[in-house]
């Protein structure tokens, strides 16, 4: 049995090469494969949890080590304490899929394995993305922006993406597992291989197409070190680099954006900056989109922003910025620990890490208006926030035309978390038809076409800008319409039946 969970671990462990920057997409197949074996031959559901949970451990203990980098670097932790803290961390994550194996096990009588298996795994990655307020990163769908599967997203989003490669494995681990009554299996793998074998032939069912237009625009990436981004005395450098990058290009950009929080003063103390910026953008036939923290003293309030300054529609001949304007967007899912501190008055007495700078923000609203930025609607989403696509989804609206998404990804260093962040960027994009355009910090900056493919990107850690006509599109895709419905409905209608026939028996 020790033996068996530390293959899964190893198994998990190298799925993080299916994903940025190694994309070796086949690698889940496998490591799925294996762990559906040994989940078919476990004698009890104490052990198949057993090994979901080192599978898990694999899985999620390499796969987000990047984690690491910023609990280490700026936790003000030891390396014992940083280190406890990130395996506890892995050891949470983990219980998902060791949830999934036990639940297949209870229920493995009731249906056949792949259907189980698969509607447990789909339904246990549902509630990983909203237990705690989520954390979805690494879902095997994600693996896949650069496969034959791809062309599933617009359909049937990532998560069922995820749900045609657990049932392939299931399947076909069943075939070589059992010795008798292995025909519905052969029947169930035949159907999956098939599933997976007309993915190329659905190109022509994703619900949208190019227009014959064209948006310009510029990503700033100022590559300002993040031990330096909250310093007083840095807070004129910054933001005298970020103009001295855009103010060569601003006539010829529709539209600029800047990074999460590129302007490190607070709103109400930099409206000298912003009105000159409002003026210069609107002077250039431009607007310009900054992220910047508000902070209102009379009620001790703040919000991680995205504020409009310039040009708000394409025929205005004034600036539209004056403080408190409704063309923002506040953030509302926000991260634990870094803007946030659950237990505040509790945690933030123990340890440097509970007591970040800016790790105290109000939640914006969950569905809020699309940014308005010279004519445009852009749909915007401030950091892991593009990692939750039923959020996206509720703020589409007919009119939006560009996915919007800035981050400070300097937090990790040079790891492979910004690469994955990327990765989930372009799967948003292949899910509801729409370019993507992602500003950071320090990289990667990027911008992404309506099928996921990345256009024009920055080097990381460089002082760089990058500059694109982003070709836009018109219709909507099955996955805007429906979203993960039919998926959770599929999946949880087979553990229903599955726990009658159970009780039944």
């Amino acid at each position: 049995m020790i033996g068996k969970v530390g293959l899964l671990a190893l198994a998990g462990a190298s799925n993080t090469l299916a994903f940025a920057p190694y994309t070796l997409w086949w690698i889940p197949f496998v490591s799925l494969l294996l762990l559906c074996v040994y989940l078919q031959q476990s004698t009890s559901a104490k052990q198949a949890a057993w090994l979901g949970f080192g599978y898990g451990l694999g899985w999620f203990g390499v796969g987000i080590s990047w984690v690491h980098v910023s609990i280490d670097q700026f936790g003000g932790l030891p390396l014992i304490g940083s280190i406890a803290l990130m395996a506890l961390l892995v050891a949470y994550l983990a219980l998902f899929p060791a949830l999934a194996g036990y639940l297949s096990q209870k229920l493995r009588t009731a249906l056949p394995f792949p259907l189980i298996f698969a509607a447990s795994w789909v339904l246990i990655e549902w509630l990983r993305s909203v237990m705690l307020t989520g954390f979805p990163w690494l879902s095997l769908g994600y693996s896949q922006v650069d496969s034959p599967l791809r062309h599933w997203a617009p359909l049937i989003g990532e998560i069922g993406i995820s749900l045609l490669m657990v049932f392939a494995a299931a399947a076909l681990s069943s075939i070589l597992v059992l010795r008798t009554g292995r025909e519905p299996h052969l029947i169930f793998t035949g159907f999956a291989l098939s599933l997976l074998g007309i993915s190329p032939g659905l190109a022509g069912l994703k619900g949208w197409h190019y227009t014959e237009q064209n948006v310009p625009v510029l990503l700033v990436q100022g590559n300002i070190k993040q031990d330096l981004r909250w310093a007083p005395e840095q807070e004129w450098p910054t933001m005298l680099k970020y103009l001295d990058l855009t103010r060569p290009h601003l006539s010829s950009h529709q539209i600029v954006i800047w990074p999460e929080a590129a302007v490190p003063r607070l709103e109400p103390l930099a409206q000298d900056f912003l009105e000159n910026l409002d003026k210069s953008a609107l002077y250039s036939d431009t607007a310009v989109i900054t992220g910047i923290i508000d902070y209102r003293q009379q009620t001790g309030e703040a919000w991680n922003n995205l504020v409009v300054v310039g040009k708000q529609h394409a025929e205005d001949n004034s600036g539209h910025y004056v403080y408190g304007h409704s063309n923002r967007f506040s953030k509302h899912h926000l991260l634990p620990i870094g803007e946030f501190v659950p237990f505040e008055s509790l945690l933030r007495r123990l340890a440097p890490i509970f007591d970040l700078p800016m790790s105290s923000f109000s939640r914006g609203s969950y569905i809020q208006p699309n940014m308005l930025a010279n004519g445009y609607h852009l749909l915007p989403a401030i950091c892991f926030e593009i990692a939750f696509p039923a959020q996206i989804r509720a703020n589409m609206t007919a009119e939006t035309q560009l996915l919007l998404t800035v981050s400070n990804d300097a937090w990790f260093g040079d790891s492979i978390g910004p690469h994955q962040h990327l990765q989930i960027a372009q799967m948003r994009a292949l899910e509801f038809g729409k370019p993507v355009i992602r500003a950071t910090n320090n990289g990667i900056t990027a911008t992404i076409a309506a099928d996921g493919k990345i256009r024009q990107r920055a080097p990381q850690f460089t002082e760089a800008i990058v500059s694109d006509e982003i070709p836009l599109t018109t219709g909507t895709t099955l996955y805007s319409r429906w979203g993960n419905i039919p998926i959770f409905s599929i999946a949880g209608l087979i553990l229903v039946v599955a726990g009658w026939r159970r009780v039944r028996s």
